[in-house]
């Protein structure tokens, strides 16, 4: 990567781990990863994506590394040596903050007591754990490994480990799913005492096995799913969780720090086939192909695509489409200063859509959109966006 800079003083960094290995292919699941235990597959890329943390190192002097996160895939099937020797390479060749948040993402039936006491030596403090689903027929017709019984048996052996950062993800929407289903499930979950749950409503992507058949599922309508939602913030607000995404809710201080980088434009750098990256001005993604990445870190091929400079108006669209999704909002000062567009008739949009009860204008003066403005956050988004491209267009004559 030639175009990464250095800087003078230390800017946070988040890094992301992509291991695209699976026990095996849930059926609504998009992600890149492969299911064949290949060892010489795994060693190749172990191999690469150390080697790859290297040479970006060397280019990266002045950051400090302030979250981590291993994604997938399923790490916690990749194994405990391998994630190991990933860290040592991060550690060895980029400033790793000591209070680091480090991630790691797991299912249930992929955790053991071995496995947790090593991630933990390791310095991994916060797991993310796969549940989705409390019915164990709900969990085998969406192909998931694992039932519920093995997802308790993971949250106990977690915290013997010694996290006390737990996360995990939920899904709504699935087949035969039912509200009150779907309620019980969030208060099973929530008698296991996790710091931060992320609710995700299911959606299938074309090319993936449920997408093919999704007319035979029972699957709830949109207007059930609406329901599902709401009822997630209300139940989850009663607990004391703070929604601070559309889609993740966590105990005082305890959200993601790591994924908060992607909503509010924090710099990360991503390693493994189909890891993305935002940095030093530019994004990128790594290609989706395993052994091409393998070959190409191997052999000082070309591993990088849709390598694209922002320009400022495209971060001023990112900072409403990503901004509104959080509870941090967006603010006028804030806006004009960085992108230097008038927030005049961004806000009478967001009037608007107070008077329909789908954003709110808190004490601080910051715009936030509402629990029921999220259900329709594409749409009031999409009218942003053309309202600031007009304002851009009017600002282009002027000058």
């Amino acid at each position: 990567m030639p175009f990464l800079t250095t800087k003078k003083n230390k800017t946070p960094l988040g890094i992301y781990i992509h291991v695209p290995f699976c026990r095996s292919k849930c059926q609504y699941c998009d992600f890149y990863s492969l299911t064949n235990k290949d060892d010489k597959l795994m060693d190749d890329y172990l191999r690469a994506v150390c080697t790859h943390i290297k040479e970006s190192g060397q280019l990266a002097p002045g950051y400090k590394v302030d979250t981590i996160y291993f994604g997938g895939g399923t790490p916690s099937f990749f194994g405990a040596d391998g994630m190991a020797t990933i860290m040592t390479a991060i550690r060895r060749n980029f400033d790793v903050d000591s209070a680091a948040e480090i991630t790691f993402e797991a299912n249930p039936d992929s955790v053991s007591d071995k496995f947790l006491n090593r991630m933990r030596a390791e310095g991994f403090n916060r797991v993310s754990l796969g549940i989705q689903c409390d019915d164990d027929e709900i969990l085998k017709k969406i192909g998931r490994p694992h039932d519920y019984a093995q997802a308790v048996s993971a949250v106990q052996r977690i915290r013997k480990a010694g996290f006390k950062n737990l996360s995990v993800d939920l899904m709504y929407g699935l087949p035969n799913q039912t509200l009150n289903g779907w309620k019980d499930t969030l208060e099973r979950v929530l008698a296991l005492n996790p710091e931060h749950i992320s609710c995700y409503g299911l959606k299938l992507e074309e090319g993936t096995p449920m997408y093919d058949y999704k007319d035979f599922l029972n699957l709830p309508d949109d207007d059930l799913q609406a329901d599902m939602y709401l009822a997630a913030t209300e139940i989850l607000r009663a607990k004391s969780f703070r929604q601070y995404e559309i889609s993740n809710f966590a105990r005082k201080g305890l959200y993601s720090r790591h994924n908060m980088k992607y909503w509010t434009g924090g710099e990360y750098l991503g390693f493994g086939p189909n890891a993305s990256s935002d940095f030093a001005g530019r994004r990128f993604t790594i290609i989706r192909d395993l052994q091409g990445y393998i070959d190409g870190i191997k052999n000082g091929g070309e591993v990088l695509q849709d390598v694209e400079d922002i320009p400022l108006r495209e971060r001023a669209g990112e900072y409403l489409m990503m901004r509104l999704r959080t509870s941090a909002g967006i603010i006028r000062e804030e806006y004009e200063r960085q992108y230097l567009l008038p927030f005049g008739p961004i806000e009478e949009a967001l009037e608007k859509c107070r008077t329909f009860g789908h954003a709110a204008r808190g004490d601080d003066g910051r715009w936030r959109l509402t629990p029921k403005g999220f259900l329709i956050s594409n749409s009031i988004i999409s009218d942003l966006l053309l309202i600031q491209d007009g304002t851009e267009q009017m600002n282009r004559f002027s000058i």
